[in-house]
Order: C-alpha cells, then sequence, then structure tokens
C-alpha cells in the first residue's frame, strides 16, 4: 500500500497522508520514500539484469528464457517512442526516454456522410511502458525486451507510429525491422502549419489556405504534390528556423511513412498520442518538479516502478517474491 501510494502521489508527503487514510496506520514521507524507491531500485535491478543476459553476455540467452510473457498481442500492435524531461540534482534538466506497446482494435464505423464509404475507426488499448534515463541504443534494448513480454514480435502486423527522430527510426528499425513505420499525423500537419507561418505570415489567409490544400493532400495520400508544394516556396527569401527550412527534405525522404490514405483503409493508427499521453501520465505527473530535483540513481529506480505500475505488473510483481529494499 505504501508503495502504490508513493507511485501515485504528486508527492511523498501526500503519498504519506494517503496512506494514513486508507490503512489508519502512520508512515513518514522519509520512509514511504524508502519504500518506494527501494522497489523501484529492485525492478531497475532486475530489467537491467534481463538486458545485460540478451544483449552483453559473451553468449546470449534465448528471449523465452529471460523475461515472462504478460498481455501477449496476436493480431495487431503498435510500438511509439519519445522523450520527457525531468530535473535532476546537479545536472539540471535531463531527457528520458519512454516506449509504449499498445494492441491495435480496428473496427469498421458507418460513413460520415451520405454516400460515403465506410471508415475505419483504429482503438489502441492495453498499454505497457518503458521508461528510463537512458541513450538510446539502452532505450533499444529495453524495447525489445518489452516487446518480447508481449510477443510483439509473432503478432500478425506490427505498426510504429513517431514523430520522426532518427534514433527513434533506428532502434525501432533494428529490433521490428518488419514494423511499418509511420510518421505522426499531428507532427507532420504541424510542420505544415510552421512552414506556412514562416512563408506567409502568422494568421493569414494565405497561410491558412496552403495549409489547408497541402494537409488535404497528405491526409488523401498525396505526398508527392505536397513534397512539390514544399519546393517550389522561395526558400531563399523565407526566414525562419533551420529545422523549418529542411521541410522539403524531411517530407522528400518520408515519403513511403506518410501514405495516410493507405494506412487509414488498412486499419493502421497515424496517431502517437499514446506515448505523449505516457510521458504525461507516467512520467511528468509523479516524476517533473520544481526544487532541488532528484538523485539520479533515484529517479531511474522511480522511473522503473512507474513502468511496472502503469504497465498493469504492479501486483504481479509483489506476488512474485521480489524484495523491498528500505
Amino acid at each position: 500500500m505504501a508503495t502504490r501510494q508513493g507511485l501515485l502521489g504528486k508527492s511523498f508527503e501526500l503519498a504519506a497522508e494517503a496512506y494514513s487514510d486508507a490503512t489508519g496506520g502512520y508512515m513518514s514521507k522519509d520512509s514511504l520514500r524508502r519504500v518506494t524507491e527501494g522497489w523501484g531500485q529492485v525492478v531497475e535491478e532486475k530489467r537491467q539484469a534481463e538486458a545485460i543476459r540478451l544483449y552483453v553476455a559473451e553468449v546470449p540467452q534465448p528471449v523465452s528464457k529471460i523475461v515472462s510473457v504478460n498481455k501477449p498481442i496476436q493480431e495487431l500492435a503498435n510500438i511509439s517512442s519519445d522523450g520527457g524531461m525531468v530535473l535532476l540534482r546537479e545536472e539540471g534538466w535531463k531527457e528520458v526516454k519512454m516506449s509504449v506497446i499498445s494492441e491495435v482494435k480496428p473496427k469498421m464505423e458507418p460513413p460520415t456522410k451520405q454516400g460515403g464509404a465506410p471508415e475505419i475507426h483504429v482503438l489502441l488499448t492495453r498499454h505497457s511502458y518503458q521508461v528510463g534515463l537512458w541513450n538510446a541504443d539502452e532505450m533499444g534494448q529495453h524495447q525489445y525486451l518489452e516487446g518480447a513480454r508481449r510477443q510483439v514480435g509473432l503478432c500478425r502486423r506490427l505498426s510504429s507510429v513517431n514523430d520522426g527522430a532518427s534514433w527513434i527510426d533506428r532502434i525501432t528499425t533494428s529490433n521490428y525491422p518488419q514494423a511499418i513505420q509511420i510518421i505522426d499525423w499531428y507532427h507532420a500537419d504541424e510542420r505544415l502549419w510552421k512552414v506556412a507561418k514562416a512563408a506567409f505570415g502568422e494568421g493569414s489567409l494565405q497561410s491558412q489556405q496552403w495549409v489547408e490544400k497541402q494537409a488535404d493532400l497528405l491526409w488523401h495520400g498525396r505526398v508527392k504534390e505536397v513534397v512539390s508544394a514544399l519546393h517550389v516556396l522561395d526558400w531563399n527569401h523565407i526566414s525562419c528556423l533551420e529545422d523549418i527550412r529542411q521541410s522539403p527534405a524531411y517530407f522528400e525522404s518520408r515519403q513511403s511513412k506518410m501514405d495516410y490514405a493507405r494506412f487509414r483503409q488498412a486499419g493502421y493508427p497515424i496517431g502517437s498520442g499514446t506515448v505523449e499521453s505516457g510521458i504525461n501520465t507516467v512520467v511528468h505527473h509523479r516524476m517533473k518538479r520544481q526544487g532541488r530535483g532528484w538523485k539520479r540513481k533515484n529517479a531511474q529506480a522511480m522511473l522503473a516502478a512507474l513502468s511496472e505500475f502503469h504497465s498493469g505488473r504492479f501486483q504481479s510483481a509483489w506476488q512474485s517474491g521480489l524484495p523491498v529494499s528500505t
């Protein structure tokens, strides 16, 4: 109960109060912190040991002997990854990396317009998370391990919706080359708006009309026409950040990942909201705070514990006999 409250509460002080209300007993915030972070440290050591046995050992062992299957996905699965920020003592704000694995449930919906074609609505559910203070390669190891728990390598169809960051593409392609890579629709649409703002002025009618046209083309799978429209802009006279200036190349090099009409028709998700929501609910709600911040070791322990808790494995972890270090 103490650890559960330590992971749920926005602070250990509030968690101690919730523990007292729930049990009628008393535990100081410092004791509750030690219990919570202690259990998180055990979880962290366990997942690091799994990564070493799979990736670093001279003779790697089969995945089935390292991780236990949990909530396997047999039909359709999706992997999305992204980063968030936490404050560390003596280090400042540092990025945490997260991967979310979800089951995909397509459902045929009646047409929204008279005479229109039925539409496929995609629901992502049964999420599981891995998050930590990792570099991209370390993230890749834990993404693969989480995929092994969910058996996504064996599911009928696998997609990966992300914002197009090169580190995400690299680790996901390395782990799951069979995954259909998709650029998050909202990131693509947002980039079009940033281009229009730089080229035509923020809030101008020309800007709005340009974006509406390009977004409609993009939505219906006509990516080449969007790329052409980006190339014909007079970039020599557009003042903007270098990232926005590279938009023609960004869209051109990712055309196969922006075939949204085909993706929607096939029942693939086109949004990475699961990982963006996960960063907020799993990490920021509990970890993002002002003041001195977290010690790195304690932050990593909390992130490991939060990964298990929000993946629905908290109770099973206790039942497996993991000790709690206080």
